[in-house]
C-alpha cells in the first residue's frame, strides 16, 4: 500500500513506516499499522467495497461514543470529511492506534459492566431503520436440517457434531424473544471486541455492525461471554452496569 498517499488523504502527518503486512484480521478486513510524524494509526483495508451511506450510521455512533467517554479508537476522517478512501483500488479507513492485549473473557466484570452501560447511554438521533432479521429471527428446524445435509454432503469435519446438536439448537431458538426497547447498540460485544489495554482498562473495537437493538438482549450476551456460570461475576457485572446508569435489565 502507498503509505504516503494514505497519510496525505487522512492528514496523518508525514509517513515514516508502514507495517510489512497486516497486523490483525477481522471478518470485514485486515489492519495495517502506519507510523507517521503525528503518531500511530490503524489502517483497515476492507475486503468488500462499501459506500459512505453504508458506514455513516455506525461511524457516527462510534464517534458519539468516543465523545461520551466510551474507551474506543477515535475515527480519523479524510481531509474531505469522508470515512472511506480508495487506495490502489481498495477501500480503506483509519483509526487512532491503541495497543491492545489478547481477548480475555475473564476481564474485571465490574469494568465490563460500566463500559457497556456507557455504550447504552450514548445518545444518537438516527437508529437506522428496522433491525435486520438476522439479529432476532430463529434459523428454524427446516433450515438447520438443510444445513446439516449440505455439510454432510460436502464432507465438513464438524457436520456430525452439528447434526448431534440439531435438537438442542432448535429448542434453544424457542427462547428467542422479539426486541422491545430499541436504541443503538454495539451488537458485537464479545471478548474479541472488548480488549484489555496496558493501563488496566479496556477498549471497545469493531463498531462496524452497530445499530438498533434491545440493550437488555445485548446485556444478556455480555453476561454469557464475561460471566458464564459464575454467580459472583454475574452480580459484579450487573451491579456495575446499573450503578453506571445502564438502562437494561435481565
Amino acid at each position: 500500500m502507498d503509505a504516503v498517499d494514505i497519510a496525505r488523504r487522512f492528514a496523518l502527518g508525514g509517513a515514516t513506516r508502514l507495517s510489512d503486512g497486516p497486523v490483525a484480521r477481522g471478518k470485514q478486513g485486515v489492519v495495517w499499522r502506519l507510523e507517521t510524524t503525528d503518531g500511530s494509526w490503524a489502517v483497515k483495508v476492507l475486503f468488500d467495497r462499501s459506500g459512505e451511506d453504508e458506514v455513516r450510521l455506525a461511524t457516527g455512533f462510534q464517534e458519539a461514543a468516543c465523545t461520551a467517554g466510551v474507551p474506543a479508537p477515535q475515527v480519523r476522517r479524510t481531509t474531505q470529511g469522508r470515512v472511506l478512501a480508495t487506495v490502489e483500488g481498495r477501500h480503506v479507513r483509519v483509526y487512532e492506534w491503541v495497543d491492545l492485549s489478547a481477548p480475555d473473557s475473564c476481564l474485571d466484570p465490574a469494568l465490563v459492566g460500566a463500559v457497556v452501560a456507557a455504550i447504552h447511554q450514548v445518545s444518537v438521533t438516527d437508529l437506522g431503520g428496522l433491525i435486520d432479521p438476522w439479529y432476532h429471527e430463529p434459523v428454524g428446524a427446516d433450515r438447520w436440517d438443510q444445513l446439516v445435509e449440505q455439510l454432510l454432503a460436502a464432507g465438513a469435519p464438524f457436520a456430525g457434531r452439528l447434526a448431534d446438536l440439531r435438537e438442542e439448537l432448535v429448542a434453544l431458538e424457542s427462547w428467542i424473544e422479539q426486541p422491545q426497547l430499541l436504541r443503538n447498540c454495539h451488537r458485537d460485544l464479545w471478548a474479541d471486541n472488548v480488549l484489555p489495554t496496558a493501563d488496566g482498562g479496556v477498549c471497545v473495537i469493531d463498531w462496524d455492525n452497530s445499530g438498533p437493538a434491545d440493550p437488555s438482549q445485548e446485556l444478556g450476551c455480555v453476561l454469557f461471554e464475561f460471566a458464564r456460570d459464575d454467580p459472583g461475576r454475574t452480580r459484579a457485572l450487573t451491579n456495575a452496569y446499573e450503578q453506571a446508569g445502564g438502562p437494561a435489565r435481565v
